[in-house]
């Protein structure tokens, strides 16, 4: 039976390195535990894809020690990989290489800040990388990177001469793509919980107020932090 990894790209929530953006705002330890609240959800959106469509979890994780950490919030079937690379590029490429080393037909990489990533767009990512043919998948965000990219081989031309951080990864990214002839699916768009605006955007969506994100997961972790914490002041 085929299995598709779908790894979460991700840092060990600890208070001073976790969401440090995000911290200015709430604090360093609120941002810290809210980190772990994502994790949990995206963990929790890639269990909700169904076993017989064939998929495995990852945790692709930094910082190297971190390990008992990443056990303890992420599911027990998930397994663990170690980021390697000097930049995003890299780590998604080593993350590539080494999952579908260990036998997987395909790769999802997804990030670890959008803890109501719809399910739907992870079997709809999966079933796409299934069908014959080379090719990538592709969920923009909101800021103009991506939340998920699916790949079926280990395309290291993709990760080259990206500006990472800034709001022309995505369309970098399907530039790359085309210069290798590598046919393209994009998913719907998706956001990243990175600072203050972004959060409220998820109290938005998550309240039932949001315009712009409907159908999301339902993200019980954020849910349940976000009600009993002080809300930031405007």
């Amino acid at each position: 039976m085929s299995v598709a990894a779908i790894g979460i790209i991700c840092k060990a929530p600890q208070p001073g390195r976790s969401k440090t953006r995000l911290a200015t705002a709430i604090g360093e330890v609120a941002a810290s535990e809210l980190s772990a609240c994502f994790l949990r959800d995206v963990a929790a959106a890639i269990e909700a894809v169904p076993e017989a469509l064939g998929r495995r979890g990852y945790g692709v994780y930094a910082p190297a020690g971190a390990e008992d950490i990443m056990r303890e919030l992420l599911p027990a079937g998930f397994g663990l990989l170690l980021q390697a690379g000097d930049d995003l590029g890299q780590v998604l490429l080593g993350a590539t290489h080494a999952l579908l080393l260990a036998g997987h037909d395909c790769v999802l990489l997804v990030n670890g800040d959008s803890p109501t990533l719809p399910p739907r767009l992870l079997i709809q990512a999966v079933e796409t990388l299934r069908q014959p043919g080379d090719r990538m998948v592709l969920g923009p965000a909101s800021d103009g990177g991506y939340y998920l990219i699916g790949l079926k081989h280990p395309h290291g031309h993709l990760f080259r001469r990206i500006a990472w951080g800034t709001e022309t990864v995505a369309r970098s990214t399907c530039e790359r793509a085309a210069e290798i002839d590598l046919a393209t699916t994009l998913l719907p768009e998706w956001y990243d919980v990175d600072d203050i605006e972004t959060l409220r955007w998820l109290q938005d969506e998550l309240a039932g107020r949001s315009t712009r994100f409907r159908g999301g997961g339902f993200a019980a972790a954020s849910r349940a932090f976000i009600r009993a914490a002080p809300q930031p002041s405007p």
